[in-house]
């Protein structure tokens, strides 16, 4: 096992060029540099593969977002038709199990902070 796979795909590029540029012509381990190519061809549609996965995986991502909103539009009117009805309400049992509270259960949000007397200390 190599390096890491940037690492390996470095030395497999840095190998190839090198072959090509300075000895083209000539047999190494027994190889040319067409059969060279030939053995080192999974490591690159390899990395071809998972680059044309990565690329359907962003996609794919994209769609779900985009279908999310849609359907979190679809609950939005949902929501809105539940709290206009008049036998369900945003008081009613239906509306709580949406995830929202009751308007009974809300509170007010007014908060009187107790008055505390404040003594000073004796000079």
């Amino acid at each position: 096992m190599g390096k890491s796979p940037k690492a390996n795909l470095d030395r497999i590029n840095k190998t190839i060029t090198a072959w090509e540029t300075h000895r083209a012509a000539k047999h190494f381990a027994d190889m040319t540099l067409e059969q060279f190519r030939e053995k080192i061809a999974p490591s690159l549609t390899t990395r071809a593969t998972i680059a044309r996965l990565e690329s359907e995986i962003t996609a794919t991502i994209s769609q779900r977002e985009m279908a999310d909103a849609a359907s979190l539009a679809v609950i939005d009117a949902v929501v809105k038709a539940v709290v206009a009805d008049k036998t369900e309400g945003e008081d009613g049992e239906f509306y709580e199990a949406l995830g929202y509270v009751r308007e009974s259960e809300r509170k007010s949000g007014l908060s009187r902070k107790a008055k505390t007397s404040a003594t000073k200390p004796a000079a």
